[in-house]
């Protein structure tokens, strides 16, 4: 088979995990249709199928196994011809995943993304291409008017209950210049909101000569991106300096995401968090006071071992007193190769999922008090899509996320993809009701 024959493969690929895996995938992607691969949303018509999986935690590892078995399944009724896996699930038990998944061709270290030509040339017994460069380029995966720009690779921070420093490495920023070159490129196609992410976006630069807000001054700079969103900042690098710069930066959302966690001290302290309750508190009540511009998102932990009902309660009135604006809950999911895996007082799989019903019913009460507190409030707020099945836009203040936070219902004629100025007219079963003023 020549080089020619070859680029006539259809390319359909899955994305799993989270939205830094999916920035990997996006170059990956961008490599093969440079090189001429067609890329289909029909797995039906794909000869190659890539998986990009996550082994975050065990769900995610099931999720990854059954897609890959999904792609098996084509490949058995002839359709698909070879089945390519990435991401972070080849970085654990990859001998184990040759063994009992022989129809895989190909695992993929997420380290060589930059090798896939070769890699399915190899696999067609094609000449091999010159090693491509890392694209900083894309192919969005996400609505065109939104993108994720991923900063950084692992993370040092060792957090017990973690596996991701085995599987990712150490952190390691990517350097400033690729990253103003990937923002530009990305705004010139269309996106206008760029959300940072990485382990720990606090951390950016400080293994390279610079720093998060270093990089924040440069994408400002750059014409037609109106929003940036920062997610994940490590609560002990959140400080007055980054406050005040998202305060009085107009393209920066007032937003937030920084995982807590826990509140308890002990819980804290044996998750390895750097933080102390007192810092979280003094942290959150700042923000409170003197930013109230800032909406704060978090994530915490129910069920870690050796969890109370003490510490659970301390974590339930933590809630309560903070009324943070959007919140995750996650139970705690034993992984292997992290050092809470060996903790002693593991808790019991039904104590855990009643304290995360317990404690996500509460965060409930406290969300519908923060959303009808907005009712009469007028934002800023940009265009998502249509839902046809409801009749209705969907859109998003400067203080919602993607897929995570609070929407918007529109009725009124407006475009996807354009920002438009909404009051709050009402809660609504995705968040609230608004009108264009």
């Amino acid at each position: 088979m020549n080089n020619e024959y070859l680029k006539q493969k259809r390319v359909f690929s899955f994305s799993l995990g989270c939205d830094k895996n999916r920035v990997d995938l996006e170059h990956l992607l961008y490599s093969l249709k440079e090189y001429g691969f067609k890329l289909t949303d029909n797995i039906d018509e794909a000869e190659i199928i890539f998986i990009n999986t996550c082994a975050f935690i065990e769900p995610a590892r099931v999720e990854a196994i059954d897609v890959i078995l999904t792609a098996i399944s084509k490949k058995k009724q002839g359709i698909a011809e070879k089945i390519i896996v990435g991401g972070c699930l080849p970085q654990r038990n990859l001998d184990e995943l040759k063994a009992s998944l022989p129809e895989v061709d190909y695992f993929l270290d997420f380290k060589k993304n930059n090798e896939i030509i070769n890699v399915i040339e190899n696999l067609y017994d094609v000449k091999q291409s010159k090693l491509v460069e890392y694209a900083t380029k894309r192919v969005l995966t996400t609505l065109p008017h939104y993108a994720y720009l991923k900063i950084a690779d692992g993370c040092s921070n060792s957090c017990a209950y973690c596996a991701i420093p085995r599987i990712r490495g150490r952190y390691r920023s990517i350097p400033l210049e690729d990253l103003i070159k990937e923002a530009k490129d990305l705004v010139s196609g269309g996106v206008k909101e760029l959300i940072i992410v990485a382990q720990d976006i606090t951390r950016y630069g400080l293994d390279i000569g610079s720093n998060l807000i270093a990089l924040l001054k440069e994408l400002i700079k750059i014409k037609d991106l109106q929003w940036i969103r920062l997610h994940y900042l490590y609560p002990e690098l959140v400080n007055d300096e980054l406050l005040n710069f998202i305060k009085n930066e107009e393209k920066i959302c007032k937003y937030v995401d920084i995982p807590l966690q826990h509140i308890d001290d002990t819980i804290l302290k044996n998750m390895n968090r750097r933080s102390s309750e007192n810092d979280l508190r003094c942290l959150i009540n700042k923000i409170k006071t003197n930013y109230p511009e800032i909406s704060v998102r978090s994530t915490f932990i129910v069920g870690f071992p050796g969890e109370t009902r003490k510490q659970f309660k301390k974590l339930c009135n933590f809630l309560k007193e903070s009324k943070l604006e959007n919140v995750g809950f996650f139970p705690y999911f034993r992984e292997p190769n992290t050092k809470a895996y060996f903790y002693k007082k593991q808790i019991p799989e039904y104590i855990k999922r009643r304290r995360l019903k317990k404690i996500q019913n509460l965060q409930g009460d406290i969300a519908l008090f923060n959303n009808i507190s907005k009712i009469g409030e007028v934002h800023k707020a940009i265009i998502d899509y249509y839902d046809e099945v409801n009749n209705y836009f969907v859109a998003r203040t400067e203080f919602c996320s993607p897929d995570v936070d609070f929407c918007v219902i529109i009725k009124d004629e407006v475009k996807v993809g354009e920002f438009y100025n909404i009051e709050i007219t009402d809660v609504s079963e995705i968040g609230y009701k608004g009108v264009v003023k």
